[in-house]
C-alpha cells in the first residue's frame, strides 16, 4: 500500500512539474502577426529584445496586413500583437471585437523597384516609368489588394499617376496587365524580380532600400507619403473584400501610416505590452525602423487614445 501511495505521489509531482514548465514556457512566448514590409526591422527588434530579455520566445508571422487580420477574425488564431502596414486595417477589421486601441507609429512611400537586369533599366526615370511599364516586352508585379495594403496602394498610385501625368486610361491599362504576377504580399515579389521573371514591381521604398534594389522615387503627389497632400490622395479609391463574405471596403487614397495593437485576448498580454513599448521607444524599435527607411510618426493623434494601456500612452496623443 505504501509503495502504491509513493508511486502516486511521484506521478502527481511529475504532472505538477510538467504543468508548471508548460505554463512558464507559455508565459515566455510571444506571437506577432506583422506586415511583410516589417519583416527586416521586426527581426532586428526581436533579436535586440531577446538580448535584453533572455528566455523569451518570439514567433514572427509575416503576411499581408489584411491577411494577418483575417487570421485573427476568420481563423481564430492565437496572436498577441498585430502590426499593420495600414493602420486603418486594425480600425476596420479588429476594432472593437478583437482590440480597442491602435497606435500609429511609422510611415513609408510607394516606389517603382527594379535591378540592373530589368529591361530599360538604363532609361527609366520619374518622367517615363508609366510608359515603360506599359510596354509589351516589360513584365511587372504587384501584391494582391485583398490581402496586402501594398496591393491596393499600387492601384491608388496608378490612379493618382493617371491624373498627375495626364495619361487618360493609364490606371485601367496597368491594372489589367501582367495579372499572373500578383502575389499575396509585396515581399513575395522579390524572388520574381531576382529571377528576372519580372522587370519591375510596385513596392515600398523601405523594402527596396533594405534589399539594396534600385527604385524610381515618385513625386509626392503619387507616392502616398506627404500628409499635406491628403486631399489630393482622396481622388483615388479601390474596393477590397470586406469584414464578412460578400461585403467590400472602399480604400481611399491617404498618407501611408503603420499601426500596432495588442489583442484583447492576447495569450501573453503583459509581455506583449512590454514588447510594443520597446517597438515604439526612441532608442529601441524607432531607431531600428528609421535605419530601415521607415520614419517614425510618434507621437501621433489617436482616435482610441483613452483605451491605450497607460504604459503606452506616451507614444500617442488624444485627438483635438
Amino acid at each position: 500500500m505504501r509503495r502504491i501511495t509513493l508511486l502516486l505521489n511521484i506521478v502527481l509531482a511529475a504532472l505538477i512539474l510538467v504543468s508548471c514548465t508548460t505554463k512558464n514556457k507559455e508565459n515566455n512566448k510571444l506571437i506577432i502577426f506583422h506586415a511583410g514590409s516589417l519583416s527586416v526591422p521586426f527581426k532586428q527588434m526581436k533579436d535586440e529584445f531577446q538580448k535584453e530579455n533572455p528566455g523569451i520566445e518570439i514567433l514572427l508571422e509575416s503576411a499581408g496586413s489584411v491577411k494577418c487580420a483575417r487570421k485573427i477574425t476568420d481563423l481564430n488564431k492565437d496572436c498577441d500583437i498585430m502590426a499593420s502596414a495600414d493602420y486603418t486595417i486594425i480600425d476596420e477589421l479588429l476594432i472593437p471585437d478583437y482590440t480597442n486601441w491602435n497606435i500609429k507609429f511609422a510611415s513609408n512611400e510607394m516606389a517603382i523597384v527594379y535591378h540592373d537586369a530589368s529591361l530599360y533599366s538604363n532609361e527609366i526615370n520619374v518622367h517615363n516609368w508609366y510608359e515603360i511599364l506599359l510596354r509589351e516586352d516589360v513584365f511587372y508585379g504587384r501584391s494582391d489588394p485583398n490581402s496586402d495594403p501594398c496591393g491596393y496602394r499600387a492601384i491608388l498610385t496608378s490612379q493618382l499617376a493617371e491624373q498627375y501625368y495626364n495619361q487618360a486610361g493609364f490606371a485601367n491599362k496597368i491594372i489589367a496587365k501582367n495579372q499572373e504576377y500578383i502575389r499575396p504580399k509585396e515581399v513575395d515579389l522579390l524572388a520574381l524580380l531576382e529571377s528576372n521573371t519580372i522587370d519591375y514591381l510596385f513596392l515600398y521604398r523601405s523594402v527596396a532600400q533594405q534589399h539594396e534594389l534600385k527604385y524610381v522615387i515618385l513625386p509626392d503627389s503619387i507616392n502616398l507619403k506627404n500628409p499635406e497632400l491628403r486631399e489630393f490622395y482622396k481622388n483615388a479609391n479601390v474596393d477590397i473584400t470586406g469584414k464578412t463574405p460578400g461585403t467590400t471596403i472602399t480604400k481611399t487614397g491617404q498618407p501611408m501610416v503603420y499601426g500596432i495593437t495588442v489583442l484583447e485576448n492576447a495569450p501573453n498580454k503583459e509581455l506583449a505590452i512590454k514588447f510594443v513599448d520597446f517597438v515604439l521607444s526612441k532608442q529601441g524599435g524607432t531607431k531600428i525602423m528609421e535605419e530601415n527607411g521607415q520614419p517614425s510618426m510618434i507621437p501621433t493623434y489617436s482616435e482610441t487614445y483613452n483605451s491605450i494601456p497607460e504604459k503606452l500612452k506616451q507614444y500617442a496623443k488624444p485627438n483635438k
